[in-house]
């Protein structure tokens, strides 16, 4: 309630503040379920300035590695592709669970509301939903929602701690009730250099 029409270029703007200063790679711990069971492990995301990002899973002793090489919203590549896309279904919603959103499409309709504490934001494009909601005070988080065609695909909360670094992420899937947990634990971030 109360969305109003704001400018792609402000959106783009209000993104590019979510994304890190400098290239980074995050180190972090995962819980996955779904239908077919639960799995855990440990992975890391290595992010390149402006939006390219590898990510590297592997479960207990090695088993269920995975990998991804992300461009914007795209998988370059991915190994194997199944296990990805059963973890990952949107690239939006992976990379909100890294405290970045995505700036708004070529031709979509943007809206905003922002009352000092929380700044949402509301991007479609044709049948496609992309909202992002940034809450700040007592408790730092990321909300993101993607729906296709009208329909929920999945919905991200990022916590951050009061230094402004991660603490944990959750993806819920509700189409195959699936869910995906990170969390961070110290030391969270190292930079990388290119």
């Amino acid at each position: 309630l109360g969305l109003a029409p704001a400018s792609p270029a402000e959106a783009a703007t209000w993104a590019e503040s979510t994304r890190p200063a400098d290239n980074r790679e995050i180190r972090f711990r995962f819980q996955f379920q779904d239908e077919q069971g639960a799995a855990g492990g440990r992975g890391r995301a290595r992010l390149a300035l402006p939006d390219s990002l590898r990510f590297d899973i592997v479960g207990p002793l090695g088993s269920g590695r995975a990998a991804a090489f992300v461009l914007g919203d795209t998988a370059i590549w991915a190994d194997p592709e199944e296990e990805v896309q059963k973890m990952v279904p949107n690239y939006p919603l992976f990379w909100a669970m890294l405290g970045v959103a995505r700036a708004p499409g070529v031709g979509s309709t943007v809206r905003k509301i922002a009352n000092g504490t929380i700044t949402a934001w509301q991007f479609v494009a044709g049948e496609d939903t992309v909202e992002y909601l940034r809450e700040t005070g007592a408790v730092n988080r990321l909300f993101a929602e993607v729906r296709q065609a009208g329909k929920r695909l999945g919905r991200v909360e990022t916590i951050f701690g009061p230094d402004g670094l991660l603490l944990s992420s959750r993806l819920i899937v509700p189409r195959r009730s699936a869910r995906l947990g990170l969390t961070f634990p110290a030391p969270r971030i190292a930079a990388l250099a290119f």
